[in-house]
């Protein structure tokens, strides 16, 4: 068995399709890796790897751009042409263990802070200026 774990960053949000009658989210992530050169210079070298996630529809609210994530699965070579015909490989991951490491860019519903009354227009935290029946 080969397996690859994966730290970094989704590069926008994931998308669902359906294959074979099942429902797949894709999404790319980005591990960049910094490190020095021979002359000392600080450099940064980013791979991008193509993600599916077969059957877990439920995450694609949580999947969006610049999640942090930790994805582990079967690695697939792959080879594509770029706009000027030239093949390039491409690392595809088919995920089957995912965890969100942190939150990324969200609805704007989830930023807004909630309504802190009920559907009676009174705050449910505030005391009843009333005594106590009892």
């Amino acid at each position: 068995m080969i397996k690859l774990q994966l730290i970094g960053y989704l590069g926008k949000d994931a998308v669902q399709r359906e294959a074979n009658g099942k429902s797949v989210l894709g999404f790319s992530v980005a591990h960049t890796e910094r490190f020095r050169n021979q002359q000392g210079i600080s450099q940064e070298k980013t791979t991008w790897v193509d993600c599916s996630l077969w059957e877990r529809e439920n995450l694609t609210p949580y999947l969006t751009q610049g999640t942090q994530v930790y994805v582990e699965g079967t690695p697939v070579p792959d080879v594509y042409s770029n706009n000027v015909g030239i093949s390039v490989p491409q690392l595809r991951l088919r995920v089957y263990n995912i965890q969100l490491l942190s939150g990324g860019r969200r609805d704007e519903m989830r930023r807004q802070p909630a309504d802190e009354t009920d559907a009676t227009g009174t705050d449910p935290m505030r005391e009843p200026e009333d005594e106590l029946p009892f």
